[in-house]
């Protein structure tokens, strides 16, 4: 099978530089193009997928939708939404500039919260309309739903989700539209990455990253994206909080 994860376009938060986590905003005209060329891009590979998953999340939603209509997928095509693939719920520092949060906490503290394996962010509050308690979507959730979640918390919540893909789909092509960190997450699981090697990916927005799976063997087929982009769009993400990127 092929296993194609692509973190979704960018939304209008992203284009803000706030953490987003599941507060459930909407793609930018940026995160739409890239979301049209992501399809694009694995029309052009051969990679046409059988099935999609996403997450809760509409700005995943409307991202596989995207794609979907790239290809040519009519409405009866299978779309399967996890809310376990969400994005770290990043606590309360939902809706935080990530510069201004770096310049009150420190730029180490804040990479802490962003990329250390088991840091967990303070979290937010129980009253909080971001708190997905609160969330009518979530009401039928049978499961104790997260107010602040490590990467570690994430990978537990993805594992059996990613499980349940792989034996469902062996002999599919499988479009998974996710997030920065439930993406980390999987491909953690996939790869074996250790806690802190794992500090180092970044996931870009938009960007197909294809693995081809049989059994037990695991083969990182790669980014669909030139080397010179992929290295321009990971280093974005990784300046997000630098307060020495900030303009002016």
């Amino acid at each position: 099978m092929n296993l194609i994860f692509v973190r979704h376009g960018q939304s209008l938060w992203n284009l803000e530089n706030k953490f987003t986590g599941w507060v459930d905003v909407g793609l930018s005209d940026r995160g739409k193009k890239e979301a049209s060329l992501a399809g694009l891009k694995l029309k052009d590979a051969g990679f046409i997928p059988d099935i999609c998953y996403t997450s809760y999340l509409n700005r995943s939603k409307d991202t596989a939708s995207i794609i979907l209509d790239n290809l040519e997928k009519g409405k009866n095509f299978k779309i399967f939404n996890y809310w376990e693939l969400n994005e770290r719920h990043y606590g309360a520092l939902q809706g935080l500039d990530k510069i201004e949060t770096a310049k009150k906490y420190g730029e180490d503290q804040v990479q802490l919260w962003r990329r250390s394996f088991d840091v967990k962010p303070p979290s937010i509050d129980e009253s909080s309309d971001h708190n997905p308690k609160n969330d009518p979507v979530y009401e039928d959730v049978n499961s104790n739903l997260p107010v602040g979640e490590s990467l570690k918390d994430v990978v537990q919540r993805v594992e059996g989700t990613l499980k349940n893909i792989l034996l469902e789909t062996n002999d599919f092509n499988v479009l998974v539209v996710a997030h920065g960190n439930s993406i980390r997450a999987m491909i953690k699981i996939l790869e074996n990455i250790s806690d802190k090697e794992i500090a180092e990916v970044n996931i870009p927005t938009g960007l197909p990253l294809a693995f081809n799976i049989d059994g037990e063997k695991i083969e990182r087929i790669g980014y669909l994206a030139d080397e010179n982009e992929l290295k321009k769009l990971e280093k974005e993400v990784e300046m997000q909080s630098k307060v020495s990127s900030e303009e002016g």
